[in-house]
């Protein structure tokens, strides 16, 4: 029986509401990836290697140092990205005079659940889920069942969606995830290379399977997550989302794009000190929304920002 798109589509994101069940089951998982790594690198292999002496220990503390301050980054971009607000509309928003004469987001008419304000201006958009109007690069997540500013998509890593306010911490976290998984990856590869080659291996069962899960483990998620980086980094260059990236396959010119460093630093700010830690300064953040392309002038900028960082 033939079914039309748009019903496909809405059967597809009701199905997608079953992402919420999920939850603190994802964090959990996350946290049992992260322990195991830990026990595998620090208590079984490395921290009794600082008693050996000479270069031996030397080498373990090196590791044991960069392995925990990794760690820490990651743990910090990983929980940011979860608890901060990835950006909402204000209430009662509404869109300033340009965008009235429709020079407003060239994406309006690309996503099935918006709809025209005003059928003499199609370019304002309307979403019928929320019941309110729609500012530039803003989706709809029916994961999370809201509109998000600048959506890029919703993350089940982290039970949350990835948008305006928390892009850069989701990019630091795949950064330092990238970091830390190459790291235990090659630090235990000579481990792996002897579970293999030696006929006889002194080590206990336990410590050989610690090895063994926490390297394929590491392995698996440095060259998964070097792929997603990737991606993201090109995204960042083009001052574009992955909706957008999808949606703008035929536009000639992208009207956000202002050029790879101005690209960069609407996403990480404009304070060099903190592009590589989980957090904004003030002034970035009070410019975020303008910066990104998320048009809220049509309301008061405290009220803006207030309801854009709750």
């Amino acid at each position: 029986m033939y079914r039309s798109g748009a019903t496909m589509a809405w059967n597809v994101f009701r199905f997608c509401t079953a992402l919420r069940g999920l939850g603190s089951i994802m964090i959990v998982l996350v946290l049992g990836i992260v322990g195991v790594t830990y026990y595998a690198f620090v208590i079984t292999n490395y921290a009794p290697a600082l008693y050996l002496g000479g270069l031996d220990s030397l080498i373990a503390l090196v590791l044991l140092i960069l392995f925990h301050f990794l760690l820490v980054m990651l743990l910090w971009s990983y929980f940011s990205v979860v608890f901060t607000d990835p950006g909402s509309v204000p209430p009662n928003w509404r869109p300033v005079l340009d965008e009235e004469r429709g020079d407003t987001d060239p994406l309006n008419a690309s996503q099935f659940d918006d709809m025209p304000a005003n059928p003499a201006n199609p370019r304002v958009r309307y979403c019928r889920k929320c019941n309110q109007l729609k500012p530039h690069r803003c989706h709809h997540c029916s994961v999370c069942g809201r509109c998000v500013l600048k959506m890029d998509h919703h993350c089940v890593w982290v039970v949350n969606c990835v948008g305006a306010l928390n892009y850069k911490y989701f990019l630091l976290f795949l950064f330092y995830t990238f970091l830390e998984t190459s790291l235990v990856a090659l630090s235990l590869l000579p481990h792996f290379i002897t579970f293999f080659t030696d006929g006889e291996i002194p080590d206990t069962p336990g410590f050989l399977a610690t090895t063994f899960i926490a390297f394929v483990l590491n392995l698996a998620f440095a060259l998964s997550v070097l792929g997603f980086l990737i991606m993201h980094i090109s995204l960042v260059c083009g001052n574009t989302t992955t909706i957008e990236a999808y949606e703008k396959k035929t536009s000639p010119k992208w009207r956000y794009d202002l050029g790879r460093k101005r690209n960069f630093e609407q996403v990480f700010g404009m304070d060099k000190g903190h592009w590589f830690i989980p957090a904004y300064t003030e002034e970035d953040l009070r410019r975020m929304p303008a910066l990104q392309g998320c048009d809220l002038s049509g309301v008061g900028s405290n009220n803006s920002r207030q309801h854009i960082a709750e």
